[in-house]
């Protein structure tokens, strides 16, 4: 619809899964001005904007001021430089990672046993400890990523990380209430409300706009911003939006410690968007069988899981 109606529009992109929707995006119409967005590298400029308001005693630093190099794919963002008007927070968040990594960092307003989608960051703090790189992403993305036997193997091994899985009763109940809160909103019953969402995406359009250039984080396909990632492979790193143009900055190579993580499940989600787009259950069960927590299956349980899957599925399969 939008390369015969609107080719030329912009696409901003908030929907999750967001490496694949974005992928889709550019498969289907590979001219396609597009972009998806997501707020988790926010998240932890703001555990380092608390970090070194915390232990340095500064007080009102704002999240934008904390400049970071943002490499990865969505949800598994990683930091390889961060600082804060020329001060590098690598050693801040080292020393204070090492004083925490049992404790986490407990952001004053926030209490993640109470909530679905806070953390106490203990599994940012161990994977920085592990790899040397900040993990930029809510714990509970990030342990999605990793292998399944490290940070979810069962309900306890969870909560003993500081965080929280999102369950299936949640989901259904919030997309209920959020049915009755448009449905108010629509018949007048609730009043809409102007306000700041902590998105970006009312700058991201004013720059494309050619209303003032700006850099945020963003996912679009790799032309070479990741060297050592496939050439379109949808990566989450910087980019220069200006008019009419987003155009990534060279965020350089993953390092080789964490390639190992990363590009597997680039793979993946490549594998998933053609199997997807080709309806070929070979090719997903091939994707599926490598996601970093199906591998903690055997073969025969693999296939015996899939095949349930794609069962209770069906009807939505062509």
């Amino acid at each position: 619809a939008i390369r015969a109606y609107a080719p030329k529009a912009w696409v901003i992109n908030y929907t999750n899964p967001m490496s694949l929707c974005v992928k889709t995006l550019y498969y289907v119409f590979p001219e396609i001005k597009a972009f998806g967005c997501c707020h988790e590298v926010f998240g932890t400029q703001k555990v380092l904007k608390g970090i070194l308001e915390e232990t340095m005693g500064l007080k009102n630093v704002k999240r934008e001021d904390i400049q970071v190099n943002v490499l990865g794919i969505n949800h598994f963002t990683w930091f390889d430089y961060a600082s804060y008007k020329g001060v590098d927070l690598f050693p801040i968040y080292r020393k204070y990672t090492e004083e925490h990594k049992e404790d986490g960092y407990k952001e004053a307003d926030k209490n993640w046993a109470n909530s679905t989608f806070e953390c106490a960051h203990i599994v940012k703090f161990d994977l920085f400890r592990k790899y040397g790189l900040i993990a930029a992403a809510g714990d509970r993305h990030l342990s999605e990523f990793c292998p399944g036997n490290w940070y979810t193997k069962d309900p306890d091994t969870v909560k003993s990380w500081g965080f929280a899985l999102t369950s299936v009763d949640y989901r259904v109940d919030e997309l209920k209430t959020r049915l009755k809160k448009s449905e108010d909103l629509r018949n007048g019953k609730e009043p809409f409300k102007l306000g700041n969402t902590g998105e970006e995406g009312v700058i991201q359009m004013t720059a494309i706009l050619g209303m003032g250039d700006f850099i945020t984080n963003i996912n679009q396909p790799n032309i070479g911003q990741i060297p050592n990632l496939p050439l379109g492979t949808v990566v989450e790193t910087n980019a220069a939006l200006t008019s009419d143009s987003a155009r990534p900055v060279m965020s350089g190579p993953v390092p080789d410690n964490i390639y190992g993580l990363i590009a597997p499940i680039a793979a993946v989600q490549n594998l998933v968007v053609e199997a997807g787009l080709k309806r070929d259950l070979k090719l997903a069960f091939e994707a599926f069988v490598n996601d970093p927590h199906v591998q903690t299956l055997s073969l025969c349980d693999a296939r015996k899981l899939f095949d349930e899957m794609i069962g209770n599925t069906k009807k939505y399969l062509k």
